[in-house]
């Protein structure tokens, strides 16, 4: 009889030990699968325009992962370094001239190139904050990223109707790689103290993960108190 304890204890302790242990191999072996697919995508998108006398694989028995992710970053490296100069400048722009003359190509180029100086300039705040919204119905609340104030026509359009518009992007869980685009008044928008990144693994974690928060002190004028 006294064995059926034991082996309840037993099997308890090695459930235990194996959900550790899947806590701490699962999130490895998936960011290893991320990290080695990417460096396989870039890879096989590279490689193949290399010349053969500058490809490795030519020479050695096996392939080099990450060669053509490398030659990847040190070409785009190269290109805005000799594009910071005056000469540099003046061929993107002949380039950007011709482009802006195909049709289907100019709105392809332009929209891209707009989205990708909004998101990677320094100066750009777009997507580095989160909020909380009142959505999809009053008292219901979604988590949405900051992405600019409205421009444009539809700022325009908001401006005669005398209303102060907010772009924000919508994501869903866990997958926070499609969403909503929604045009929000600001004064509906809580915008959060937490990171971009935070938000991001809260959503991503269909919100078991969430950040360490610490309640700002004020003072009794209501600023806040730096620690």
């Amino acid at each position: 009889m006294n064995d059926v304890p034991k082996r309840g204890f037993l099997a308890t302790r090695l459930r235990n030990y194996f959900l550790t242990g899947l806590i701490i191999c699962a999130p490895l072996a998936i960011t290893i699968w991320l990290v080695h697919s990417f460096i396989l995508w870039a890879d096989g998108w590279v490689k193949p325009y290399l010349p053969s006398l500058y490809n490795p694989d030519n020479y050695l028995p096996f392939a080099v992962p990450g060669f053509g992710l490398l030659t990847a970053i040190f070409v785009i490296t190269m290109v805005g370094f000799l594009t910071a100069n005056l000469v540099g400048r003046s061929i993107v722009a002949f380039g950007e001239s011709l482009l802006s003359r195909t049709p289907l190509v100019r709105g392809i180029y332009k929209a891209l190139k707009q989205i990708f100086q909004t998101v990677l300039q320094d100066q750009s705040t777009s997507f580095k904050k989160a909020g909380l919204i009142e959505y999809p119905s009053p008292g219901l609340w979604s988590m949405v990223f900051i992405a600019t104030d409205a421009q444009g026509e539809i700022a325009s359009k908001f401006n005669d109707m005398g209303l102060d518009m907010v772009t924000v992007f919508l994501p869903p869980t866990p997958v926070p790689t499609a969403g909503f685009l929604l045009f929000v008044p600001r004064d509906k928008i809580t915008i959060l103290d937490m990171s971009a990144e935070e938000a991001a693994k809260l959503l991503i974690s269909g919100g078991l993960i969430a950040p360490d928060y610490k309640p700002k002190l004020l003072d009794s004028h209501g600023n806040a108190i730096q620690p």
